[in-house]
């Protein structure tokens, strides 16, 4: 994977180079990343260079009030949470509860932004700080064409490190002030643990047998699975 510098965008990165079923996954497919509301003009020049579709996963809400600064990229939203984002801390929910239950409840949207993928056009999945909802997506999308699941995992842990100290310093003193009774808020708005995703992901196995049964499960088809490996796997690499 490799990082991107996006002026006024965070948590920038491409995932390719990921090994990934006797081969690894393409450079320049699939980027992930935070809202795009502050990109400055020269970043925006720069995502209409390499990206083709956008897919915002956040709610009307979110979208309303960080609107993205490109408008020309063709974009997709597919809210994933169907619930507000203020309710997960009001309700204390811990990161793997908040996964789960994106599992259980959004399995159709997850699989409609997978599909867009699948596509194989230049594509950037964001939502509004790429930790959560992108994670998850991402995960899934890697783990259905057979990538390496601690280079899955990496990628995951990695976005902790990549959201401004000075984001994080702000959001934590007002959920102190707006929550001060929460154990989960702070991991909520800031931590990315690998044993989260980790345990993310054998409980798709668990539960579907892989993540690729996940997808079937919630309607991706046989065909659309290998169109999405086609698009992410390029299996020359495995053979140089």
């Amino acid at each position: 994977m490799s990082l991107i510098r996006l002026d006024g965008v965070f948590n920038v990165r491409d995932v390719g180079g990921i090994p990934a079923g006797g081969g690894v996954i393409r450079e320049g497919r699939l980027l992930r990343s935070g809202n795009l509301v502050a990109a400055t003009p020269a970043a925006v020049a720069e995502l209409e260079r390499r990206v083709s579709h956008i897919v915002d996963l956040r709610d009307d809400q979110e979208v309303a009030s960080a609107p993205s600064a490109t408008t020309e990229i063709a974009t997709t939203h597919l809210p994933l949470f169907l619930g507000s984002v203020a309710s997960f801390f009001e309700d204390d929910m811990s990161l793997d509860e908040m996964y789960l239950q994106l599992l259980a409840e959004s399995g159709e949207r997850l699989v409609d932004a997978i599909r867009i993928i699948a596509r194989g056009e230049p594509t950037l999945v964001h939502c509004t700080v790429g930790k959560d909802r992108t994670g998850v997506t991402i995960a899934l999308a890697l783990s259905a064409v057979g990538a390496d699941r601690e280079a899955i995992i990496t990628d995951y842990a990695l976005t902790a490190s990549m959201l401004p100290p000075e984001r994080n310093r702000r959001i934590i003193a007002f959920l102190e002030v707006q929550h001060p009774e929460a154990k989960h808020a702070v991991a909520l708005a800031t931590q990315s643990p690998a044993d989260v995703m980790r345990r993310l992901l054998d409980e798709v196995d668990a539960r579907w047998g892989s993540a690729a049964g996940y997808l079937e499960a919630n309607g991706m088809t046989d065909a659309e699975l290998e169109a999405l490996r086609r698009a992410l796997v390029d299996g020359s690499a495995g053979h140089r």
